[in-house]
């Protein structure tokens, strides 16, 4: 590989603030990793030899289905979110959240907020019950579709 398309990448790695990037020219491979605050420079690690992924020996058993299991939710209905953002229990921090598990909520009820681009989204119930589970954490990004409560 050039010095000076190395030269480049190093460039490209320090201003974009990316941790780091790994290209692959043919044989030549080169990874360039951002180091900690501590030192400011870029380190270059030019690599020529090919990848070995291995192959677990054949006495030992594989499993099939190696993801862990997810714990079983509560029957009910499932509101979902209706776009990403940051959940909220509460309209306020340090206010009483809009709902418990165990509480009845009604049909229209708001039962949490999802903040998107600094606006605040109530998320009503479409579903008359009782909260049996809340499944997602007061303040983590959610996804659209994600599974936020179940209404039995």
């Amino acid at each position: 590989m050039d010095l000076r398309k190395l030269k480049k990448l190093i460039d490209l790695v320090e201003e974009s603030g990316i941790a780091e990037i790994e290209i692959t020219e043919g044989e030549e491979k080169v990874r360039i990793t951002r180091s900690s605050s501590a030192s400011n420079g870029a380190v270059v690690a030019p690599v020529a030899a090919p990848v070995v992924v291995a192959q677990p020996p054949a006495s030992l058993p594989v499993q099939a289905n190696a993801t862990p299991e997810a714990p079983p939710q509560p029957e009910g209905h499932v509101l979902k979110s209706p776009m990403v953002g940051t959940f909220y229990r509460s309209p306020k921090p340090g206010d009483k959240p809009f709902v418990e598990v165990g509480q009845t909520v009604n049909e229209g009820d708001t039962v949490c907020i999802v903040e998107a681009m600094k606006l605040l989204n109530e998320i009503e119930a479409d579903h008359t019950g009782i909260v049996k589970a809340i499944l997602a954490e007061n303040g983590q990004p959610v996804e659209y579709g994600q599974a936020l409560l179940v209404i039995g």
